[in-house]
């Protein structure tokens, strides 16, 4: 039995689908929500919440292995990231003490904090996050540590692929014909496709030398937002425009996004945080320790990868083109 949190989340889905698909016996810790989230055929539910423990007991049952995905990637406030990163897995870890469980930790690049251009970041690198998310991520993996020193970290760059909604907004400006950047120069960052990640997820689940290790899980080159954008743009047919802004620009554009975050209620993806991330000239890691220790290496390219996102996005009506 293999448990996993944050199944009703882009990532959490892809790999639901894939361990039914392997056969395997899975369950989701989900929360109850006014519009529940439909999972997989197969699937056993548990209804639960991280942060207070509710039904961790019952989640754990059986299980050999816990895929920990559930996670605050977006808040309204700064002590929500704690809440729904740090406390959740502490209490996690708790739970799992003395059961012989593997313990999968999805932490992100973001707790390791910008790379130097050239400079691909190794995973013992000193971490430096920028934001409250990757301060909070950060505080999370300590926790790991110290509760379950076995456990595995893996630490995913840009996720992109089939129904996600973040680079989605991205893509869909360039639908519209638009591309805005920020001053500069160009800005490079690796990236994984969803299903890679999943893959590499299951191995870091399955190998027994990856207890007690940290893995950066990517495709191996880095690609910049301008090949992004060029790449994307190809595949659709579109030539946008390319508008280029300074950087005290795309802070107001930050302030005007928390500012609506707060009348709607529901925090979005731009922000001052987000902002001050997107102008840090590379967000790189370097893959070789998954290669040589899960023997993982992500197999699908940028441009493969948006071909088959932008392909579901086109059947599912997300975009026109």
């Amino acid at each position: 039995m293999i448990l996993v949190t944050g199944g009703t989340g882009f990532i959490g889905r892809h790999l639901l689908e894939k361990l039914i698909a392997k056969g395997e016996t899975v369950r989701a810790l989900v929360r109850r929500t006014r519009v529940p989230r439909s999972l997989p055929a197969g699937v056993e539910t548990v209804y639960g919440d991280l942060a207070s423990g509710a039904g961790l007991a019952e989640a754990l049952r059986g299980a050999h292995a816990v895929i920990h995905l559930a996670g605050v990637t977006k808040a309204l406030r700064p002590r929500d990231y704690y809440t729904g990163n740090v406390r959740a897995t502490e209490q996690l870890a708790h739970a799992m003490a003395g059961r012989g469980m593997r313990l999968v930790h999805v932490s992100s690049l973001a707790a390791m904090g910008p790379a130097t251009p050239g400079a691909p970041l190794a995973e013992d690198a000193e971490p430096h996050p920028l934001t409250h998310y990757g301060k909070s991520k950060l505080d999370a993996e300590r926790v790991v540590r110290n509760l379950a020193p076995d456990a595995v970290i893996v630490r995913p760059p840009v996720v992109y692929g089939p129904r996600d909604t973040d680079v989605f907004q991205l893509l869909k400006s360039i639908s519209k014909g638009l591309v805005l950047e920020i001053s500069g120069g160009e800005r490079w960052f690796s990236a994984i496709y969803v299903k890679d990640l999943v893959e590499g997820l299951l191995a870091a689940a399955g190998a027994p030398r990856a207890a007690g290790r940290a893995y950066f899980l990517a495709h191996a080159k880095p690609v910049s937002w301008r090949q992004l954008g060029e790449s994307a743009a190809r595949i659709m047919a579109r030539t946008p425009r390319v508008l280029t802004v300074p950087f005290a620009v795309a802070n107001a554009v930050g302030v005007c996004g928390e500012l609506w975050a707060r009348l709607s209620g529901t925090p979005g993806i731009v922000s001052r945080e987000k902002i001050a991330e997107a102008r840090c000239m590379a967000w790189t890691c370097d893959t070789g320790r998954a290669a040589s220790e899960l023997g993982f290496v992500a197999p699908t390219s940028l441009d493969e990868g948006l071909a088959a996102t932008l392909a579901w996005y086109k059947e599912a009506g997300w975009l026109t083109y």
